[in-house]
């Protein structure tokens, strides 16, 4: 009979009759995404780092090229849209499940086989977006101290070749972006210590292509190193590029008018030496501190000491001599492994907790 009757299958065995796409099939979980400052990008399950004590070694994370560290870490789901800014003033965006996942150890897959960037551009900022909603925005902060409020409808078609996303000076570059509901205030925090936060709404909304407006009065070669919402979490962790760091309360930044100097808030000193991150956490957050060799510590942050406005902090990371933090994430918990933990050593080193007066 097969021989007599035998031919290839007619009819096709698919999903179409019950409207269910290849997307549909995919898990949504959490994930974590990293990419370095060269431009490999990964995507990575949550439960490849525990949490350790302050003071620890950390796990060994990404396999880096010299002069390559991770620059950006995050965490998202499978099925968010992930909006990629660059140096230029464009943005790209990807389904999460398209970054190609690997392990904790592998160097990932250069972003200029996902995206197509134009020649000299660079990703300078990454955030996850689940929805483009009316009454939303995207508040974008620059190196050099400027701030731009856009609905976010306006990016809700983003094409392969990119998207106009902000004008910029020669000089400057984003460095942070947030999805924000006209609701919050906005913390900005420079590397040299200082403070402002002030209300979104002093920001008025202005078009994609449009260059935005003074956020903070910048000091000589000082530059902003992180933007936060006041919404984020009860506390600032400040973190320095020597690996110091403490928790202080929102509160004690109080709103001021959009442009001003702010306030100080780190005590910069040959020990700590300059600002490199700033997160709002909650007692019971968790961050990831990565340093420029790859290794990366998670932590409890209810472990952090709670340190006024003008202090220096505690050791958060042990770090070899020469070698300095480089960026630092909010994660949520989540299941840990114990494979290939480094042993924390004893840390014995505190921190100057005496305030000053300003």
């Amino acid at each position: 009979i097969a021989e007599k009757y035998g031919d290839d299958r007619r009819t096709s065995i698919g999903f179409d009759a019950y409207d269910i796409s290849m997307e549909d099939m995919i898990p949504r979980e959490n994930t974590v995404i990293t990419m370095t400052k060269l431009g490999y990008i990964k995507r990575m399950t949550v439960d490849n780092f525990r949490s350790q004590n302050r003071g620890g070694r950390g796990i060994k994370g990404m396999q880096t090229l010299d002069d390559d560290y991770i620059e950006e870490l995050m965490m998202t789901t499978t099925h968010h849209y992930v909006m990629f800014f660059t140096n230029t003033g464009r943005v790209y965006r990807l389904k999460a499940y398209e970054i190609p996942e690997a392990g904790r150890t592998a160097r990932g897959t250069a972003i200029i086989n996902l995206l197509q960037l134009m020649p000299g551009e660079r990703i300078t900022s990454v955030i996850p977006i689940s929805k483009f909603e009316e009454g939303h925005y995207l508040m974008m902060a620059t190196r050099k101290g400027l701030v731009k409020k856009t609905p976010i409808r306006d990016y809700a078609n983003v094409r392969k070749v990119g998207l106009a996303a902000i004008s910029l000076r020669d000089d400057d570059e984003l460095i942070e972006v947030k999805a924000t509901d006209d609701k919050k205030d906005i913390i900005l925090i420079t590397k040299y210590g200082q403070c402002i936060r002030f209300k979104e709404t002093d920001v008025r909304s202005t078009g994609r292509v449009s260059m935005g407006v003074r956020g903070i009065n910048l000091l000589d070669g000082d530059e902003v190193v992180a933007m936060q919402l006041n919404t984020q979490g009860y506390y600032l962790l400040v973190v320095s590029e020597n690996g110091m760091g403490k928790r202080t309360s929102v509160s004690e930044f109080t709103c001021q008018n959009r442009g001003g100097k702010g306030v100080k808030c780190y005590k910069i000193t040959e020990k700590t030496g300059n600002v490199v991150g700033m997160k709002a956490v909650d007692e019971d957050s968790e961050i990831m501190i990565i340093n420029t060799e790859g290794i990366i510590i998670r932590m409890k942050c209810d472990g952090i000491s709670e340190l006024g406005r003008v202090t220096s902090g505690v050791k958060l990371i042990n770090l070899p001599e020469g070698d300095k933090v480089a960026c630092i994430a909010k994660v949520r918990r989540g299941d840990e492994s114990e494979d290939d933990l480094v042993e924390p050593e004893e840390s014995t080193e505190d921190a100057e907790n005496v305030e000053t007066e300003e």
